[in-house]
């Protein structure tokens, strides 16, 4: 093959292909840092095509070149499933009891592994490429273990596209700016020395505390930062006690603060912290505070915009479609640390019936995306 002219008709020809690829892994998933089958067969499909991959150091996870040696742009597909069982109903349902891919992985590895295919074959690649079989996104760490095997030394721009069963099939949701969101966790516990609640006075009120944090940290951060960055906090978890009439001695709350805006995240924790000092210092109850910064916001750059968004629209004239910013977080923007890139939301939605959100025991996807999730790849290589 000697140039990119004849997508669509190949994608058309291999798209049963695809779907196979994709229900195999469907049928087997795997959860993070175990996906050992899901690596061996993309090894063994990407041998086949003449590449040659290298599984990443932990032994899941794959990064293959293609093309011309010097700069490359790298394209990202996560590879993991969840803890999820499956209520799909489907012929190629979940063979593991309680692990599905109820997130969409199993339809990104597809992809590119179409596009794998169909580079291998072409003899003049306008620029190298490499591919990311990521895995471990599901607990925010598989970027990074792919960033530390090297999937971005020598990498110019990094590409990604993931599922989203709220968009029709065909169609591509880009946003200029931040995509999703960084996502840190708050594990606060609380101690004072307890007592009878007719004499409050008497002991820290310990349960008083609580309450003053669950409020007050929310509010007091929502005075303190912009909300133009989309930045909030919420409340999880709150334990204490176990009689009415006795002031607990110890309690815990968990929660997370999200924000889109990647100077703010940085901001957080030593904001987060002066501000659940300062609520609890009058009240005589000592605390201890654990705060886990997640993953950055995916903050996708403009002239990778522009690539995918050309790529996008040249599928069709309706395939370019407006996504909001998402309050989830997604490990993609480990990547974005080291070069710039973008990732799009891939419309999985058939159209008719009830939209079922990732993430879901009932999830499903309308295997036509696969084609477009190819497409789109495809034309970003050849827009380089």
């Amino acid at each position: 093959m000697s140039s990119f002219e004849a997508i669509d008709a190949w994608v058309a020809e291999n798209e049963p292909q695809l779907v196979a690829w994709r229900r195999d892994m469907h049928r087997h998933p795997e959860l993070s840092r175990v996906e050992n089958r899901t690596t061996d067969l993309v090894v063994a499909q990407l041998e086949s095509f003449g590449l040659e991959p290298v599984r990443m150091p932990l032994g899941t996870g794959v990064l293959c070149d293609v093309g011309p040696d010097g700069d490359r742009i790298g394209l990202r597909a996560d590879m993991d499933a969840l803890p999820i069982p499956e209520h799909t109903g489907l012929p190629f349902a979940s063979m593991v009891d309680g692990v599905s891919h109820a997130c969409g992985h199993d339809a990104h590895t597809a992809i590119l592994l179409g596009v794998a295919k169909f580079l291998a074959a072409v003899d003049d690649l306008p620029v190298g490429v490499r591919l990311i079989f990521q895995p471990a996104e599901e607990v925010m760490a598989g970027a990074l273990d792919a960033v530390a095997a090297g999937a971005t030394k020598g990498v110019s721009a990094v590409y990604a596209l993931h599922c989203d069963p709220k968009l029709e099939v065909g169609r591509v949701g880009l946003r200029m700016g931040a995509i999703t969101s960084a996502a840190d966790v708050v594990d606060l516990s609380l101690s004072a020395p307890g007592g009878h609640t007719s004499r409050p006075h008497l002991t820290g009120d310990l349960v008083y505390a609580m309450g003053a944090v669950i409020t007050g940290l929310p509010g007091i951060l929502s005075r303190r930062i912009d909300p133009s960055t989309s930045t909030v906090m919420v409340w999880g978890a709150a334990h204490a006690g176990e009689a009415f009439n006795v002031i607990p001695q110890t309690g815990r709350l968990q929660g997370t603060v999200r924000t889109g805006d990647h100077d703010i995240w940085a901001q957080l924790e030593p904001t987060v912290r002066d501000i659940i000092g300062g609520i609890l210092a009058p009240l005589g109850v000592e605390y201890d505070l654990t705060y886990k910064r997640g993953v950055p916001p995916v903050v996708n750059d403009p002239d990778c915009y522009e690539r995918l968004h050309d790529a996008v629209a040249a599928i069709g004239p309706h395939a370019v479609a407006e996504t909001l910013q998402s309050g989830g977080g997604e490990d993609f923007s480990w990547y974005l640390e080291d070069v710039p890139g973008v990732m799009g939301r891939l419309g999985v939605w058939s159209g008719a019936g009830a939209q079922y959100d990732i993430h879901q025991p009932n999830f499903i996807l309308d295997e036509r995306a696969l084609a477009v999730g190819v497409k789109t790849f495809l034309r970003v290589v050849a827009g380089a």
